[in-house]
């Protein structure tokens, strides 16, 4: 009986459902100005892909090399940034149309903390963040998403156990 490879599409899927329940969590509770819990969704998203990498090696009996772990890692993430960026665009406009005025309240509230802006800049800023929010926010999962996926891969490749098969290696014993 063959081993069964859990796909890395699979995995994505997982690690994208996590981080949307996560943050679906974090916003019915009022908990997106916690900063402490965003590194526990980047500690997710590391170690998902770490066991995701350590998984793909163990079902094939580590007969791996660390390029095939980081390329299956690496598409893991990638998977898991097109489930995050369909989601933060279904997020600010069709399920939590209000998170966007929330997030700029809190920015105008933080701008207001510091005496060197004036009500004009704080206002020029506000105006400014609602025209660009969306592009900000789709670019900040993509390159955030992307770049922890990389560290999760480069760290899982590297901690995998790893037996690789010399493809040019013959055997002459006959």
């Amino acid at each position: 009986m063959e081993k069964q490879i859990t796909s890395h599409i699979v995995k994505g899927a997982i690690l994208g459902g996590i981080s949307i329940l996560f943050s679906v969590i974090i916003y019915v509770f009022n908990l997106y100005t916690t900063q402490w819990l965003s590194w526990i969704s980047y500690a997710i998203l590391i170690g998902g892909i770490i066991y995701g990498n350590i998984l793909f090696a163990n079902q094939n009996d580590n007969n791996v090399s660390f390029g095939n772990i980081f390329a299956h890692g690496f598409k893991t993430t990638a998977v898991t940034i097109v489930i995050t960026v369909v989601y933060t665009v279904l997020a600010l406009y069709v399920l939590f149309p209000d998170m966007v005025d929330k997030i700029i309240d809190l920015s105008r509230i933080e701008m207001a903390k510091n005496p060197k802006m004036t009500d004009e800049m704080i206002d020029q800023a506000i105006t400014m963040t609602k025209k660009l929010f969306l592009p900000f926010a789709i670019a900040g999962a993509i390159f955030g998403t992307g770049f922890l996926g990389a560290i999760g891969s480069l760290i899982g490749a590297a901690v995998a156990k790893k037996n690789p098969v010399d493809p040019f290696k013959q055997d002459t014993a006959q």
